[in-house]
C-alpha cells in the first residue's frame, strides 16, 4: 500500500460527531465509495494480503462490510457469506452476542454458510473495540469455517480492538 492511497483516504473519510449517540465520532467511508478509482484502490489493498492464503469464503459485517466484503470476494475468487443483524437472513440461522463500545448487539449467519474445510476471511469497514470483529468470527468458527484473516479499511486506533483478534492475521488500511 503506497502513502499516495492513505492521502486519498484520509482526505476523503469525513468524522460526524455524536453520531449514532454522543460521544461517538462517526468515521464515514461513503466518499470514499463513491470514487470509483479509490474505491477500486481499496478493494485491491484490502484483499492482497490474502491472495495466496487459500480465502474461500469472505464474510461480510453488515451494512458496510457487505459493499467492501462482496468486492473482496470477486477479486480472491471467493464465495460471500453476509453477517447480518437478527432476523434479516431469510433461511435457518445460528446468533452470536457482543458488546460494542455504545452498548450491546447480536450477528446470525445461515447454519449452512460454510462448507467443510471453508477459510474466511472476515471483512469490514470500522474496526473499534474488536466485539463484532469476534462475534464474526465465532459465527464462522462455530460453522466450522476456520479463520485466514481480517481486512478493514479503518481502524479506531484510540479503541485498540485489533489486539483482541489473535490468531489470524489483522490487516487495515488506515488507523483514525
Amino acid at each position: 500500500m503506497t502513502n499516495d492511497l492513505i492521502r486519498r483516504l484520509r482526505q476523503k473519510l469525513r468524522a460526524i460527531p455524536d453520531y449514532p449517540k454522543p460521544g461517538i465520532m462517526f468515521q464515514d467511508i461513503t466518499p470514499i465509495l463513491q470514487d470509483a478509482a479509490l474505491f477500486q484502490a481499496v478493494i485491491d489493498a484490502m484483499a492482497e494480503p490474502f491472495r495466496r492464503d487459500g480465502v474461500t469464503h469472505v464474510v461480510g459485517i453488515e451494512a458496510r462490510g457487505f459493499i467492501l466484503g462482496g468486492a473482496i470476494a470477486e477479486k480472491l475468487g471467493a464465495g460471500f457469506v453476509p453477517v447480518r443483524k437478527p432476523g434479516k437472513l431469510p433461511w435457518e440461522t445460528v446468533e452470536q452476542s457482543y458488546e460494542l463500545e455504545y452498548g450491546a448487539d447480536s450477528l446470525e449467519a445461515h447454519v449452512d454458510a460454510f462448507p467443510e474445510g471453508s477459510r474466511a476471511l472476515i471483512v469490514d469497514d470500522v474496526i473499534a473495540t474488536g466485539g463484532t470483529a469476534l462475534a464474526a468470527k465465532d459465527l464462522a468458527t462455530g460453522l466450522g469455517a476456520s479463520v485466514a484473516g481480517w481486512a478493514f479499511l479503518l481502524s479506531i486506533d484510540a479503541l485498540n480492538g485489533s489486539a483482541r483478534l489473535n490468531g489470524a492475521p489483522v490487516h487495515t488500511l488506515i488507523g483514525a
